[in-house]
Formats: structure tokens, sequence, C-alpha cells
């Protein structure tokens, strides 16, 4: 295994001049490119690139996987993306081995309070905002959870949406429910609030509210799937899939999915 790793970090040393000529080369063609407004990421693969890197701990995959996300969403300011929402803990998340879980949320917690204070953050007047059951989450995330979004919640030149406790069925039916209340509040009956529902009407109570739908979502990991990602939201965008790990994502394979994009030709289901 020691070998193996050793002769990839050797390649990846050889290479590493030729992918610097190309990032160059692909961030001044990206610069006549047409540009998402909102890109989704799916950031997959933390564990299985420890369990390749040979790391001693599958939690530092994770903690890898959290520091490549202000890397990504730099790379996004720079490119003049104005929205992106990336998936960090699924619903289906909380039915790993308990310790794994416990140790994310530790390290969910220390990355959102470094948030509060991050000066590309607040140079660059990013709003974070979380989205997802966040009433699961233990007490103290919760809390940091409020102080990150209250500490950015003047800023107005990007939008990180944080996926957690998220899934796109449950995102979908928690729509349905508050509009059915909010019917009933205003004293409709059932009947009135049924005749009522069609997309627009429903679009208010989803997550993202008051945000363009996502124009291009990227999966890393080689999954093809969305797996319950912005169900509802991603029903007209486009789909980059890319086979590296979440922790190895570098800027070359950011700038080719948004060249990806670029290239694509867009209907709206027309």
């Amino acid at each position: 295994m020691h070998r193996t790793i050793f002769w990839n970090y050797l390649k990846s040393l050889i290479k590493q001049p030729f992918y610097k000529l190309y990032e160059k080369r692909l961030n001044s063609k990206s610069l006549n490119w047409d540009m998402p407004r909102h890109i989704g990421i799916i950031m997959d693969g933390n564990r299985r690139f420890a369990k390749q890197a040979g790391l001693l701990k599958i939690f530092d995959g994770h903690n890898l996987g959290a520091k490549k996300l202000m890397e990504v969403v730099n790379w996004s300011y720079d490119a003049g993306i104005p929205v992106i929402t990336v998936w960090s803990f699924s619903l289906e998340n909380f039915q790993r081995d308990s310790e794994e879980v416990e140790n994310l949320f530790k390290l969910f917690e220390a990355k959102t309070l470094e948030l509060i204070h991050h000066e590309d953050i607040m140079n660059k007047k990013i709003r974070v905002r979380y989205i997802g059951r966040l009433e699961m989450l233990p007490a103290s995330l919760q809390s940091a959870i409020a102080a990150v979004e209250n500490a950015t919640s003047g800023y107005e030149k990007c939008t990180l949406n944080i996926a957690m406790a998220y899934g796109g069925r449950e995102e979908i039916t928690d729509g349905f429910k508050n509009f059915l209340l909010d019917q009933k509040k205003n004293g409709y009956s059932f009947e009135e609030a049924i005749g009522h529902i069609d997309p627009s009407v429903i679009e208010p109570y989803l997550y993202t509210s008051g945000l363009p739908e996502p124009d291009l979502v990227i999966r890393t990991s080689g999954e093809i799937r969305l797996s319950g990602f912005l169900l509802w939201q991603s029903a007209y965008s486009e789909f980059y899939f890319c086979d590296i790990y979440w922790p190895a994502f570098r800027k070359i394979d950011f700038l080719r999915a948004l060249r990806s994009y670029d290239q694509r030709q867009r209907r709206f289901g027309k």
C-alpha cells in the first residue's frame, strides 16, 4: 500500500507543472464562457479517498473534505457564480457508525464557527445559510449554525448554502406540509387548499426559496446519481459527474465542469 502511495505521489509531482499550464489555459478561456448562476455540489468520496490514500483514520478524509470546501467556494466566487449549494450530510448518513457521526458533528461545529470570522467570507461578503432538518442536529451545532447565519445575514455578494441533515424527498414533504399549515391558518378548508396547489405556490416553501434554481449540479467520486439532492430544483439542471474524490477535487476539475456547462444547449424541457 505504502509503495503504491509513493508512486502515485511521484506521478502527481511529475504531472504538476503540466496541470498548472492546463489550468491557466482553462482559466483564460473561461472568461468567455456562459456561467451558471447557481451550482450545486454533492461532495462525495471522503471515506474512499482516506482508504485509497492510506490515511490512518477515515475521519482524516472528512477533515480534508471540509478544508476543500472554501477552496471551491473561492473558485466559484472568482468565476462570478453568485450561489453555491453543497451537500455535507444526508439524512441517511445518520445511519452510519455512531462514532463516525459524532466525530462528523464535532468537525461540522468547528468548521461552522470558523466561518464566522473567516477572512474570505468577510472580505467577499458571502452569506452562509444551512438547509435541511436542522432540528435533528446536536444543540451545540445548531447554535453554531445560528451564529454564522446571523453574522453573515447582511452579506449579499454571494450565497453559500450548506445542506445538512438534508433529504430531497423530505424537503418537498416539508414544503407541502408548511403550505397546508399556512392555508389552514389563513382559514381555507382542505378542499380549498388542494385547489390552490401548483408548483408556483410550493416553491416559496422550499429550503432554497428566493434563490435561482441550480443551473449545474456537480457530483464527485464517480457515482452517477443525485441521491435525492435538490430534487425539485434540479428538474432542468445540467449535470456533471467526475471520478475524482472530493478531497482531491482540483481547480481544473472545476473548470472542466464549467466548460461542459458552457457547451450544453439548454432547452428547459421544450
